[in-house]
């Protein structure tokens, strides 16, 4: 009898010995399952660590693109904003070259046509007649009606 209590404290010692070998399996199979489901989420960090120094290094580059072109075109204006300046600044010569021209215009009046009419009247008569009417240089008064004509051209 007792040799069978002894066989039956060491099956139960023998059961509860399984018990915990079943229940450390289980223990084990779970541990080996997190283990690889964290070896999978590490190896997926490894590659976005890869894919963001990929392109953090294109963003590197882009950004020194950018500098690159909008140095570029910083130069590009510099180097036409002389130009611009250049037109504005002719632009007021214009302006103040039509307001000349207008005053010269006024001040001309009808001038030209009389000149025309002057030089006709001096090309026509004779020296003698000229002189009647006090007019001693013919040549001189002639080139003073062309300054006349001239400045309508101008004009």
């Amino acid at each position: 009898m007792k040799e069978i209590k002894a066989l039956e404290l060491q099956m139960a010692e023998l059961k509860e010995a399984k018990e915990k070998l079943a229940k450390l399996e289980v223990n084990f199979d779970k541990s080996k399952i997190i283990v690889a489901e964290k070896k999978r989420e590490v190896k997926a960090l490894e590659n976005k660590v890869k894919s963001l120094k990929k392109d953090l290094a294109i963003y590197k580059t882009l950004v020194e693109i950018k500098t690159i072109l909008w140095t570029k075109i910083g130069h590009s204006i510099a180097d036409q904003l002389t130009s611009i300046q250049t037109i504005h600044d002719q632009i007021e010569l214009i302006e103040i070259a039509q307001v000349e021209i207008q005053k010269a215009k006024t001040l001309l009046g009808n001038m030209p046509e009389q000149a025309n009419k002057l030089i006709h009247f001096l090309n026509t008569h004779t020296r003698e007649q000229l002189a009647t009417l006090d007019v001693k240089d013919r040549t001189g008064t002639i080139l003073t009606m062309k300054k006349v004509l001239t400045m309508r051209n101008f004009v």
